[in-house]
């Protein structure tokens, strides 16, 4: 018996250890215009701008907007053999992936003029930072710290939720030391330990949007995370969605 109730025990512990993921919901802070033409692929705020990344052929660009009304004051467009994919910013410079390319593109910031092309295996999805390091997601569980002057991978992070691996990371965004991902066609959002790997709070933005009023419901899911740090504001959308969210998290408590 006394066998038995420790077993019991670890099992109760275990059960009460994968529960533990804490949850949030959200509320809308404000909705702002967003180009319904804009594939999303990769998204941050900077120095009162959103910039932004669009992916599939023949369409892809990266662009600077204008929050409050979102107009595009800036753009670039990628050659059209290449599916755009993130981006981010270091040192005066715009960093970009290709989907399945295998070729990254490095712009100057303010002029987003080509500076010079890189290269990876395998496919690119996103890319965000903190003031150390790259960090690449590329659709698997795995992502990518890559060394921001040579953007060469000198390291990797595996994801998990309950130590399960947690695929389908796509877009990126460092917010107050911790990764959020897009989870690809889901509503969700994970909030990653970048020491460990582990998802520490699930982000369930289920209703912010109805998918299914745009001519693609399948494929035009939630993607995109910007954060402006100076002000504490998280912002989200999805592809070609009509709107940009401005949104609060709200812890849910646990029945």
């Amino acid at each position: 018996m006394h066998r038995l109730a420790i077993v019991l025990v670890l099992l109760l512990a275990t059960v009460a250890c994968r529960a533990a993921i804490p949850v949030y919901g959200y509320q809308i802070v404000h909705a702002y215009p967003h180009d319904t033409s804009a594939y999303t692929e990769g998204l941050f705020y900077k120095d009162g701008y959103l910039y932004e990344s669009t992916g599939e052929k023949g369409a892809s660009s990266i662009r600077k907007v204008q929050l409050e009304t979102g107009k595009v004051l800036q753009r670039h467009e990628v050659p059209s053999q290449y599916f755009g994919e993130g981006i981010v910013d270091w040192n005066g410079q715009l960093v970009q992936l290709t989907w399945q390319s295998e070729t990254g593109f490095v712009y100057g910031l303010d002029d987003f003029k080509l500076r010079h092309t890189f290269s990876y295996p395998g496919e690119g999805w996103a890319l965000t930072r903190n003031n150390r390091h790259i960090y690449m997601s590329d659709g698997s569980s795995v992502l990518r710290i890559l060394d921001p002057d040579t953007l060469a991978a000198i390291g990797s992070i595996m994801v998990t939720a309950d130590g399960v691996p947690v695929t389908n990371l796509n877009e990126l965004e460092w917010v107050d030391g911790e990764i959020y991902a897009n989870i690809w066609l889901t509503n969700r959002i994970a909030r990653i330990d970048p020491a460990t790997g582990h998802v520490v709070g699930w982000i369930d933005l289920t209703g912010l949007f109805d998918v299914n009023t745009l001519p693609r419901p399948v494929d035009d899911v939630l993607n995109g995370i910007a954060w402006d740090a100076q002000h504490d504001r998280l912002f989200v959308t999805g592809k070609n969605w009509p709107k940009l969210f401005e949104i609060k998290l709200v812890k849910r408590v646990a029945p």
